[in-house]
């Protein structure tokens, strides 16, 4: 039985408790503030006494591969050196970092931003193989548009050593440990999934093979920045459209072989996550963003980004259906985690949906009993949160200092604050910073602010 408060090694590095700011995008950009921008973002986690905090995806090349606007580069060694400074403040509170990295691939914005690629003409996606027939109808029609460059089996090598390069980059920056965006439709999902990967050579044709490129991946971190601790998003595409629109996806036990192999090529954690083939909203469950789609400041970017007036409300048409679709569900990934662990020694990371002391505790096998009165095996061994960071940057604090003995209402004890309205996510197809948008979740963080609610008893 572990409880939030307890340390756990993940490799070689050992976090103060098991709670982490799951990663998400912090817009920050390669620009003069980024490194500010992205010390303005996780410093609060860290100050709130949060364990591990996951800068969110960042790009390993200089070009293409950003899948929004506003995604952090970590390719030069010179700009990444600057990111000391932020990785020495999340250390003066005792907590730990791990960047995430990544490469859009068929996701990048080449493929659905109209202005940038109108700024970028000779851009292309790169591309696992050439795209499914149902994303080339997606272009026929005109809703995405495809020009992709399908890797050749020495560039695949070199894109493994770009991930390489960027994870040595970060541990001389001081980064404790390199998350790699293994899922989220990214490039590492599309060598992973049989959907994405129809390729005949080393990469591609089995399963053992699909898993080829993140085993290379591996070795290319191991050999420009040694024992660094390495974790990755294991995909489950069970929220994929069924058949017939997609027939080739990967199932629960799919993934879960996955993470066992993972283990055995030298993986140090694994965050499995139940994900589409295709952008979503099955990584962000919840209610339609009314605020976010009816503020008309942002219609212009909106427009911008889309591709006029009317692929805007196509858009927004299709997340609102999406919304219904994929209803919020707390801790969405609890049975992928749960089987996972019982299959491998490593750390498993629990994300999705997660919003109560409560369901923490029982997720980490605290509290919780099963039906036949036994107590139940723990889920996970750390647990993580993203969009409720957005609406309490402080949040940590919360859930530390306060555990299940800070309210007795009938949600089984405290609960986050987040609504998961993704008013925050929708404004970040035009750059815009990651925050809480929604009036009823500020004015209560401004309530918590003034009782003190944010304030740790050591700091």
């Amino acid at each position: 039985m572990a409880t939030l408060e307890d340390p756990i090694e993940i490799g070689s590095c050992e976090v103060p408790n098991r709670l982490y700011r799951a990663p998400v995008l912090e817009c920050a950009g390669n620009g003069p503030d980024a490194v500010d921008t992205l010390i303005d973002d996780l410093e609060p986690a860290a100050e709130s006494g949060v364990g591990l905090l996951c800068q969110g995806a960042t790009i390993v090349r200089g070009d293409g591969g950003c899948a929004a606007p506003g995604m952090t580069r970590v390719h030069d060694p010179e700009f990444v050196s600057e990111l000391s400074r932020l990785t020495d403040r999340i250390h003066e509170h005792g907590s730990r970092i791990f960047v995430q990295l990544e490469h859009g691939g068929l996701r990048s914005m080449e493929t659905w931003h109209a202005e940038y690629r109108e700024e970028h003409p000779d851009l292309e996606q790169l591309a696992v193989s050439e795209p499914p027939w149902q994303l080339r109808l997606l272009d026929r029609l005109g809703f995405l548009a495809y020009d992709p460059h399908v890797l050749e089996t020495e560039e695949v090598y070199e894109l493994a050593a770009d991930f390489g390069r960027s994870a040595a980059h970060a541990a001389a920056a001081g980064y404790d440990g390199i998350h790699l965006s293994g899922a989220n439709m990214g490039i590492v999902q599309q060598f992973l999934s049989p959907f994405y990967n129809r390729r005949d050579d080393e990469f591609g044709g089995s399963p053992e093979a699909r898993l080829e490129f993140l085993a290379l991946v591996h070795d290319e971190i191991r050999e420009r920045a040694g024992d660094v601790p390495l974790m990755t998003k294991v995909p489950a595409e069970t929220p994929a459209p069924p058949a017939p629109v997609v027939r080739r996806k990967l199932s629960l036990e799919d993934g879960i072989e996955i993470a066992r192999r993972l283990e055995r090529i030298g993986y140090d954690a694994v965050v499995p996550v139940q994900t589409s083939v295709v952008w979503d909203m099955s990584i962000v469950r919840g209610e339609y963003p009314e605020r976010a789609w009816g503020n008309e400041q942002l219609h212009e970017a909106y427009d911008a980004a889309f591709g006029g007036a009317t692929r805007r409300r196509l858009v927004a048409a299709a997340n609102r259906v999406q919304s219904l679709q994929y209803d919020f569900d707390p801790a969405w990934n609890e049975e992928f985690c749960r089987r996972v662990r019982e299959q491998v020694s490593i750390p498993v990371l629990a994300e999705g949906g997660i919003r109560e002391r409560g369901e923490m505790d029982r997720l980490l096998g605290s509290s919780g009993v099963s039906s036949d009165g036994t107590r139940e095996k723990a889920a996970c061994d750390m647990v993580g949160m993203a969009r409720p960071f957005y609406a309490e940057p402080r949040l940590g604090a919360r859930l530390l200092e306060n555990g299940t003995d800070a309210e007795t209402p009938t949600d089984g004890g405290l609960r986050v604050l987040c609504e998961n309205c993704n008013n925050c996510t929708v404004p970040q197809a035009t750059g815009a910073p990651g925050i809480c948008r929604t009036p009823s979740v500020l004015r209560k963080r401004g309530e918590l602010e003034r009782e003190g609610a944010y304030e740790r008893s050591e700091t």
